[in-house]
């Protein structure tokens, strides 16, 4: 008896697979129950404070991205879009007004150069026939001198005429740029009032259909507050509860079968939550 080896190791019959041994793949099948849910779906929130005045959808609507769900109101919002409508007016008034006189500089100074320029011309022209007099001694030659005196004057003016009228037509882009900034500032923040004002009209934001609009007509909310939820049920996704236990033989990427009680449909292992819920995951 000494030289006996020991007896294996027994089990219950119900706790193994009998089976032929075979080479090739193993299926390990993992069950598991849960629903479809839309795969898009987007929450849409108000960026402003206001009033629900009125809802013009309610929840299983189709929608369209412009489709208006419900609208709100403010009249805080209405005075600013006012004010800054009245603001963009004033700042692009004052910068007509600002080029409108720097163009009438202009205008004076060219028309100050031309009458300069006139009379150097002349002058030079009187100069010539008056030298040609002095070479035949019909003029005296002082009153000759005091002719390119006048011209050499009228040269120097004219040299600063030019140089006057190029600075002012160099300068108007400089002296415009505070006006057009300010332009600039008032008009952003006039489309700004005016994009919050049309906030105030709550737009769907994407085809599909309306699930959720928790908010009802009277009730003040601000910014951020969710108004409404629109998803796509044409692009669908099953989320599955897995026992705990079971989660072990379960790896993204892996092929998987969804009974919709339709039918079997082919899909496959997206994520995995990697926390556990009563038990399931």
């Amino acid at each position: 008896m000494s030289k006996l080896k020991p007896a294996a190791p027994g089990v219950e019959r119900a706790a193994v697979w009998v089976d032929t041994v075979k080479r090739g793949p193993m299926l390990r099948l993992v069950r598991g129950s849960g629903t479809l849910v839309p795969e898009d779906i987007r929450w849409i929130n108000t960026t402003t404070q206001g009033r629900v005045e009125r809802i013009l959808l309610r929840p299983g609507a189709e929608v369209t991205k412009d489709s208006i769900i419900l609208e709100l109101s403010n009249p805080q919002l209405q005075q600013a879009v006012q004010d800054a409508q009245l603001g963009h007016q004033s700042a692009l008034a004052a910068y007509e007004n600002r080029k409108a006189d720097l163009e009438r500089t202009i205008l004076t100074q060219e028309a100050e150069l031309a009458s300069v320029e006139t009379s150097y011309n002349n002058a030079k022209l009187n100069l010539e026939s008056q030298e040609t007099l002095l070479k035949e001694g019909l003029v005296a030659e002082l009153q000759v001198k005091q002719l390119r005196s006048n011209v050499v004057d009228l040269k120097n003016r004219l040299a600063i005429s030019q140089k006057q009228l190029e600075n002012a037509k160099n300068g108007v882009k400089s002296q415009l740029a505070p006006q057009q900034a300010e332009v600039a500032q008032r008009s952003a923040q006039y489309q700004l009032r005016l994009r919050e004002l049309d906030d105030l009209k709550v737009k769907a934001g994407m085809a599909g259909v309306l699930s959720q609009v928790p908010v009802e007509v009277g009730q003040q909310v601000g910014p951020g507050t969710n108004l409404a939820r629109v998803a796509d049920p044409t692009r669908l996704k099953a989320e599955v509860r897995i026992a705990e236990t079971q989660t072990k033989d379960i790896r993204i990427g892996q092929m998987a079968e969804v009974d919709t009680r339709n039918g079997v449909i082919q899909g496959k292992v997206m994520r995995i939550d990697p926390t556990a819920t009563g038990g399931t995951v």
